[in-house]
């Protein structure tokens, strides 16, 4: 059964989807704490890498300027926490991210946030106001090496902002796009499920493919397997025994217990997949391993930052070409297909493709807890325990 304090919200036009959400309570908002000046903000940042005490409020940030035409500074309202800002605290990526950056931008501080939900405050000269105005309301990501949204304000580019859908509240809208994209570049760019089409437009695809998601209840997880069936593909999903009610809520049929090992031989039984989806964290040493047959393995798990952190570039890039080579060659050994790493691509057919889900009524994003903007640390405590039911998202108002 699901835990008795998630509030259960049966969305009018998601079917048998269950939005969870339990609000915090919490002290006044960043905005009711003093007047400050003009070119100041509240937010939240690290000095260096280390454990999640590294991450320290203030309410004396420097407010972000645009530095392009092309960029516009939003007012950020809500934004959730995901798995890669806990992994950032730790150091991950951090060797790729600053070579990224090419001095347009100092590590530290570093505001850490990827999704949020906010209002336009000003636009560069080259974002033309039939597009985008100052006072629309948006939705938008952060890309891994820039600044991110955790803080009252953030500066972002035009490709990586829309204007919010208008059936989302800015909870579930600040949810959907770093696990949305994820979820989009996994199946449409690393497995070509729509093929060329399907990557370079919104236009999705699939239908009648089978695809395997293992993980299914977490961020990304509940995306993908909307995704999956909005597309009309055959989907099968795995996750643990406490989030089964709630993966068949989101309209799966086939939901497995992992922790149960009869599920083995009940996908033995469905023959080859299309795609095996790893969102759970396997890795690509799973697809060695794998009991079932696929077409093509892909995994976000990627050790391609972690092996340059550890090793550098050369020796890193060396590791990561040895480690996919490897594992392709087990798996033809196998009579497998390819694996394949996946990863968050912030695309704007991405996000286009994402908006027209939502706005169908196709997707909605599973919450499974709000905290106060006053209360992010406790947030970024909770990605950190891990065996997530959704997304956590912090509200700022």
């Amino acid at each position: 059964m699901l835990p008795s304090t998630w509030i259960r919200l049966v969305s009018q036009n998601l079917p048998n989807a269950r939005r969870l959400a339990t609000v915090s309570a919490g002290p006044t908002s960043c905005a009711q704490r003093k007047v400050r000046p003009i070119s100041k903000m509240c937010g939240w940042q690290i000095h260096s890498y280390g454990s999640l005490e590294e991450v320290q409020f203030s309410d004396n940030l420097k407010m972000p300027v645009l530095t392009s035409p092309n960029q516009l500074l939003v007012k950020v309202t809500a934004s959730s926490v995901n798995p890669i800002d806990v992994a950032m605290i730790k150091g991950y990526g951090a060797s790729v991210l600053n070579a990224m950056r090419c001095k347009s931008s100092i590590e530290f501080p570093l505001t850490l946030g990827r999704d949020f939900c906010g209002e336009i405050v000003q636009k560069g000269m080259g974002v033309s106001s039939r597009d985008l105005d100052v006072g629309d309301e948006v939705w938008g990501v952060c890309p891994l090496h820039q600044q991110g949204s955790h803080a009252e304000y953030v500066v972002v580019e035009r490709y990586c902002l829309s204007n919010k859908p208008e059936n989302l509240s800015k909870i579930d809208a600040s949810a959907v796009l770093y696990a949305g994209l994820t979820a989009w570049s996994g199946l449409y760019l690393t497995g070509q499920l729509g093929n060329l089409l399907g990557a370079i437009s919104p236009v999705g695809g699939g239908r009648g493919k089978k695809v395997l998601v293992l993980g299914a209840a977490g961020g990304v997880g509940t995306l993908v397997v909307q995704m999956l069936l909005a597309e009309g593909i055959d989907v099968f999903a795995t996750c643990s025994t406490d989030a089964v009610e709630m993966v068949q809520n989101l309209g799966v049929s086939y939901v497995l217990d992992y922790n149960d090992p009869a599920h083995v031989q009940q996908l033995s039984s469905v023959g080859k997949f299309d795609i095996i989806l790893d969102c759970a964290g396997k890795g690509t040493d799973y697809a060695t391993s794998v009991p079932w047959r696929f077409e093509q393995y892909i995994t976000f798990n990627s050790p391609v930052l972690k092996n340059i952190d550890d090793n550098g570039f050369a020796t890193g890039m060396y590791q990561n070409a040895v480690s996919i080579v490897r594992n392709n060659l087990a798996s033809a050994g196998a009579h497998n297909g390819l694996v394949k790493w996946g990863y968050f691509v912030p695309a704007p057919q991405g996000i286009a493709y994402l908006q027209k889900l939502v706005e169908k009524g196709k997707l909605l994003p599973i919450i499974e807890k709000v905290f106060p903007f006053d209360r992010t640390a406790e947030a970024y405590a909770r990605v950190d325990e891990k065996h997530l039911r959704g997304k956590i998202v912090i509200d700022y108002n």
